[in-house]
Parts: structure tokens; sequence; C-alpha cells
């Protein structure tokens, strides 16, 4: 009986610590990973008109940093068969950034300047990123497929405290591309409103 004590003993000085540090660390790996999922949940919606990504598009974003003034953006949209014979699909890859905002009152409050980069490509069979070979060399310097835009705005913000409880945003933006920039410094015919976009849009905050 003595032997079985401390035989049950020495189990309980050896095995139990182990096993609490096993628990210890796999509770931590499962809480990095809860918090890795939660960081990749998205935090906003959002749905634009215009703006070089098609007659309309929507997505999801996640804001960040210091007043969470960082966003990144992943959005999709379509191109209606105005001048083509089929409907194509834009894919869009936005980083935004809002300085400060300014607040009226408990629900209202106004984001002065908001400012980006954004790359946009279409999925068509017809357009390239490299030039066809079918070309001669330097016949098309430009990829016909992606464009890099920039753009500055501004949004005007409620937050709903009796239907939904989220922040909605209404928003407008001016964009330009890289295309439309290199042919004004060449063509001293075009002036600044030839190549800005207007787009608008709206916003809803989930988390």
């Amino acid at each position: 009986m003595k032997k079985y004590f401390f035989n049950f003993f020495v189990l309980l000085i050896f095995v139990y610590p182990s096993t609490v540090v096993a628990q210890t660390e796999t509770e931590q790996t499962n809480t990095r990973l809860l918090t890795a999922w939660q960081k990749m949940i998205p935090r906003y919606a959002k749905m634009q008109f215009a703006g070089g990504m098609g007659l309309l598009s929507a997505g999801i974003g996640w804001n960040y940093g210091h007043n969470k003034n960082w966003e990144t953006e992943v959005l999709w949209g379509f191109v209606p068969s105005f001048s083509d014979d089929r409907t194509k699909i834009t894919m869009t890859l936005r980083e935004n950034y809002v300085p400060w905002s300014v607040r009226f009152g408990k629900r209202w409050s106004l984001q002065p300047l908001s400012c980006g980069i954004y790359v946009n490509t279409i999925f068509d069979g017809n357009l390239w990123v490299k030039e066809p070979i079918k070309y001669p060399n330097g016949y098309y310097w430009f990829s016909t497929k992606i464009r890099t835009h920039i753009h500055l705005g501004q949004r005007i913000s409620f937050y709903d405290k009796k239907i939904t409880h989220r922040t909605m945003s209404l928003f407008y933006e001016l964009s330009t591309c890289d295309l439309y920039i290199l042919n004004a410094f060449s063509n001293r015919y075009i002036r600044i409103s030839n190549i800005l976009n207007l787009s608008f849009g709206f916003r809803i905050q989930l988390i």
C-alpha cells in the first residue's frame, strides 16, 4: 500500500505539471487562432457607383490603426454590355486613409477627407497585362487589363441607434487612373475635368 501511494505521488509530481503545461499551451494556441480569425472578419460592407470599377461594385473592408483611419477593401463589380456583346466582371483592391473625423452631436459625423489608391482589373480574355506577340514591340506600352487609380473624397456618417445600431455613411469620390494622367502630361489640350471620374456610394459598419 505504501508503495502504491509512493508511485501515485511520483506520478502526480511529474505527470500532472506537464499535463497542465500542455493544456495551457493548447489554450494559448486556440486563443491566438481565435484572435487571428476575428481579425479576418470583415468590419464593414460597401456599395459604390462608378469610379472606374464598373457601373456598380460592392464588397467588404477592414478598418484598423489609430482611430480606425486605415482601410483595406475588396470589391467586385460589373460593366454592362453597352458597347460589347457581354457583361464583364471587375475586381478591385483598395487602400484608403481617413485622417480625421468631425462629430456633430451624438449621431452625425463628417470625414472631410478620404484618400487612397486602388488597383482594378477586368475579367475578359480580350484584355491583357503584357502586350501580345501579335503586335509590334512597343505598339501598346500599357496594360489593357489593369488600371491603378488614386482618389480623394468626403463622407458623412450617421449612427442608427434605434434600428440597426450601425454606423452608416454616404460618400463621394473624385478619381483618376494612371493612363489618364500620362495622357494629360503628353497632351496639353486635355483638361483636369477630362481625366476625373465622379463616384458615390454607401457604407455600413458591421463590427
